[in-house]
Protein backbone atom coordinates (compact mmCIF):
# COMPACT_ATOMS: atom_id res chain seq x y z
CA UNK A 1 0.00 0.00 0.00
CA UNK A 2 2.86 2.51 0.75
CA UNK A 3 4.47 1.71 -2.00
CA UNK A 4 1.65 2.34 -3.93
CA UNK A 5 1.44 5.68 -2.54
CA UNK A 6 4.83 6.45 -3.19
CA UNK A 7 4.68 5.51 -6.83
CA UNK A 8 1.30 7.58 -7.13
CA UNK A 9 3.23 10.42 -5.42
CA UNK A 10 6.11 9.96 -7.92
CA UNK A 11 3.57 10.58 -10.54
CA UNK A 12 2.07 13.27 -9.23
CA UNK A 13 5.92 14.82 -9.14
CA UNK A 14 6.67 13.83 -12.45
CA UNK A 15 3.47 15.63 -14.15
CA UNK A 16 3.58 18.75 -12.01
CA UNK A 17 7.44 18.70 -13.23
CA UNK A 18 6.35 18.82 -16.85
CA UNK A 19 3.31 20.99 -16.52
CA UNK A 20 6.05 23.33 -15.21
CA UNK A 21 8.33 23.17 -17.78
CA UNK A 22 5.86 23.30 -20.30
CA UNK A 23 4.47 26.41 -18.48
CA UNK A 24 7.82 27.86 -18.98
CA UNK A 25 8.49 26.97 -22.32
CA UNK A 26 5.41 28.74 -23.55
CA UNK A 27 6.20 31.79 -21.58
CA UNK A 28 10.15 31.58 -23.13
CA UNK A 29 9.25 31.84 -26.43
CA UNK A 30 6.60 34.47 -26.24
CA UNK A 31 4.34 35.49 -28.81
CA UNK A 32 6.86 34.54 -31.60
CA UNK A 33 5.55 30.40 -31.47
CA UNK A 34 1.51 29.83 -31.50
CA UNK A 35 0.36 26.67 -29.21
CA UNK A 36 -2.51 25.02 -30.91
CA UNK A 37 -5.53 24.83 -28.64
CA UNK A 38 -6.06 20.66 -28.31
CA UNK A 39 -3.62 18.69 -26.10
CA UNK A 40 -1.98 16.38 -28.34
CA UNK A 41 1.12 13.83 -27.90
CA UNK A 42 3.32 14.34 -30.53
CA UNK A 43 5.14 11.02 -31.98
CA UNK A 44 8.50 12.07 -30.53
CA UNK A 45 6.99 12.35 -26.97
CA UNK A 46 5.94 9.28 -25.36
CA UNK A 47 3.80 8.93 -22.25
CA UNK A 48 3.31 5.69 -21.14
CA UNK A 49 1.85 4.63 -17.32
CA UNK A 50 1.57 1.53 -15.81
CA UNK A 51 -0.88 0.56 -13.21
CA UNK A 52 0.44 0.09 -9.82
CA UNK A 53 -2.10 -2.06 -8.07
CA UNK A 54 -2.01 -4.21 -11.09
CA UNK A 55 1.90 -3.84 -10.54
CA UNK A 56 2.04 -4.58 -6.73
CA UNK A 57 -0.43 -8.17 -7.41
CA UNK A 58 1.70 -9.48 -9.88
CA UNK A 59 5.40 -8.57 -9.13
CA UNK A 60 7.30 -11.63 -7.81
CA UNK A 61 9.38 -10.07 -5.85
CA UNK A 62 6.68 -7.87 -4.03
CA UNK A 63 4.76 -11.27 -3.05
CA UNK A 64 7.62 -12.84 -1.65
CA UNK A 65 8.21 -9.40 0.39
CA UNK A 66 4.90 -9.23 1.57
CA UNK A 67 5.19 -13.13 2.72
CA UNK A 68 8.44 -12.53 4.67
CA UNK A 69 7.01 -9.12 6.45
CA UNK A 70 3.47 -11.14 7.32
CA UNK A 71 5.79 -14.21 8.83
CA UNK A 72 7.75 -12.00 10.57
CA UNK A 73 4.63 -10.18 11.86
CA UNK A 74 3.33 -13.46 12.59
CA UNK A 75 6.21 -14.74 14.52
CA UNK A 76 6.69 -11.69 16.53
CA UNK A 77 2.77 -11.42 17.39
CA UNK A 78 3.36 -15.31 18.36
CA UNK A 79 5.96 -14.68 20.93
CA UNK A 80 4.62 -11.52 22.28
CA UNK A 81 0.92 -13.91 22.99
CA UNK A 82 3.37 -16.50 24.72
CA UNK A 83 5.11 -13.62 26.91
CA UNK A 84 2.15 -11.96 27.16
CA UNK A 85 0.49 -15.23 28.50
CA UNK A 86 3.56 -16.14 30.94
CA UNK A 87 3.00 -12.78 32.43
CA UNK A 88 -0.70 -13.34 33.54
CA UNK A 89 0.16 -17.06 34.89
CA UNK A 90 2.77 -15.29 37.10
CA UNK A 91 0.21 -12.48 37.60
CA UNK A 92 -2.65 -15.13 38.89
CA UNK A 93 -0.38 -17.05 40.69
CA UNK A 94 0.75 -14.10 42.74
CA UNK A 95 -3.01 -12.95 43.28
CA UNK A 96 -3.59 -16.39 44.68
CA UNK A 97 -0.81 -16.06 47.04
CA UNK A 98 -0.57 -12.86 47.29
CA UNK A 99 -2.97 -12.91 51.21
CA UNK A 100 -0.47 -15.70 52.79
CA UNK A 101 2.69 -13.89 51.95
CA UNK A 102 4.22 -11.40 54.36
CA UNK A 103 4.05 -7.85 53.31
CA UNK A 104 7.89 -7.38 52.67
CA UNK A 105 7.54 -10.32 50.02
CA UNK A 106 4.55 -8.74 48.17
CA UNK A 107 5.69 -5.46 47.73
CA UNK A 108 8.82 -7.56 45.95
CA UNK A 109 6.88 -9.33 44.21
CA UNK A 110 4.35 -6.16 43.04
CA UNK A 111 7.67 -4.67 42.06
CA UNK A 112 9.07 -7.31 40.63
CA UNK A 113 5.87 -8.06 38.17
CA UNK A 114 5.22 -4.22 37.42
CA UNK A 115 8.88 -4.22 36.08
CA UNK A 116 8.11 -7.40 34.12
CA UNK A 117 4.86 -5.47 32.80
CA UNK A 118 7.13 -2.64 31.28
CA UNK A 119 9.40 -5.06 29.97
CA UNK A 120 6.46 -6.71 28.16
CA UNK A 121 5.21 -3.34 27.12
CA UNK A 122 8.86 -2.37 25.58
CA UNK A 123 9.53 -5.67 24.29
CA UNK A 124 6.00 -5.29 22.11
CA UNK A 125 6.93 -1.66 20.97
CA UNK A 126 10.43 -2.97 20.14
CA UNK A 127 9.29 -6.04 18.36
CA UNK A 128 6.63 -3.53 16.46
CA UNK A 129 9.44 -0.74 15.83
CA UNK A 130 11.90 -3.25 14.21
CA UNK A 131 8.91 -5.15 11.72
CA UNK A 132 8.10 -1.25 10.68
CA UNK A 133 11.50 -0.23 10.21
CA UNK A 134 12.17 -3.33 8.10
CA UNK A 135 8.96 -2.87 6.28
CA UNK A 136 10.00 0.48 5.14
CA UNK A 137 13.44 -0.64 4.50
CA UNK A 138 11.81 -3.65 2.45
CA UNK A 139 9.72 -0.56 0.57
CA UNK A 140 12.71 1.57 -0.24
CA UNK A 141 14.12 -1.53 -2.20
CA UNK A 142 10.86 -2.51 -3.85
CA UNK A 143 10.59 1.31 -4.77
CA UNK A 144 14.56 1.63 -6.29
CA UNK A 145 13.73 -1.89 -7.99
CA UNK A 146 10.70 -1.01 -9.95
CA UNK A 147 12.21 2.46 -10.55
CA UNK A 148 15.91 1.48 -11.54
CA UNK A 149 13.92 -0.97 -13.87
CA UNK A 150 11.54 1.65 -15.43
CA UNK A 151 14.52 3.77 -16.13
CA UNK A 152 16.00 1.39 -18.31
CA UNK A 153 12.74 -0.19 -19.57
CA UNK A 154 11.50 3.77 -20.68
CA UNK A 155 15.55 4.44 -22.14
CA UNK A 156 15.24 1.37 -24.38
CA UNK A 157 11.49 2.18 -25.57
CA UNK A 158 12.26 5.48 -26.30
CA UNK A 159 9.17 6.83 -24.12
CA UNK A 160 9.90 10.09 -22.20
CA UNK A 161 7.58 9.29 -19.14
CA UNK A 162 6.18 6.41 -17.68
CA UNK A 163 3.47 7.22 -15.13
CA UNK A 164 2.10 5.41 -12.02
CA UNK A 165 -1.42 5.17 -12.54
CA UNK A 166 -4.29 3.25 -9.94
CA UNK A 167 -7.90 3.41 -9.42
CA UNK A 168 -8.36 5.28 -6.43
CA UNK A 169 -5.41 8.23 -7.38
CA UNK A 170 -7.24 11.33 -8.63
CA UNK A 171 -3.43 12.71 -10.59
CA UNK A 172 -4.55 10.67 -13.79
CA UNK A 173 -8.29 10.91 -14.18
CA UNK A 174 -8.61 8.52 -17.63
CA UNK A 175 -5.88 7.16 -19.91
CA UNK A 176 -5.94 5.47 -22.73
CA UNK A 177 -5.49 1.82 -22.82
CA UNK A 178 -3.16 1.94 -25.67
CA UNK A 179 -0.59 3.57 -23.43
CA UNK A 180 -0.34 0.70 -20.59
CA UNK A 181 2.66 -1.05 -20.67
CA UNK A 182 1.93 -2.67 -17.19
CA UNK A 183 1.79 -6.33 -18.63
CA UNK A 184 5.28 -6.06 -20.18
CA UNK A 185 6.87 -4.31 -17.17
CA UNK A 186 5.62 -6.95 -14.91
CA UNK A 187 6.68 -9.71 -17.46
CA UNK A 188 10.28 -7.31 -17.18
CA UNK A 189 10.41 -6.93 -13.70
CA UNK A 190 9.76 -10.96 -12.74
CA UNK A 191 12.18 -11.89 -15.40
CA UNK A 192 14.82 -9.73 -13.63
CA UNK A 193 13.78 -11.22 -10.14
CA UNK A 194 14.56 -14.80 -11.15
CA UNK A 195 18.30 -13.93 -11.98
Amino acid sequence: MKTTLKLSGIATAVALVSVMASCQNKDDKGATVKKSDSTTVSNNEKIVYVNSDSLLTKYHYFKDLKEKLEAKSKTAQTDLASKEQAFKREVAQYQQQANTLPADQRASTEERLARKQQELQAYSQNAGAAIQNEQAAENEKLYDKVADYLKEYAKKKGYKMVLGYSKGNGTILFADESLDVTSEVIVGLNDAYKK
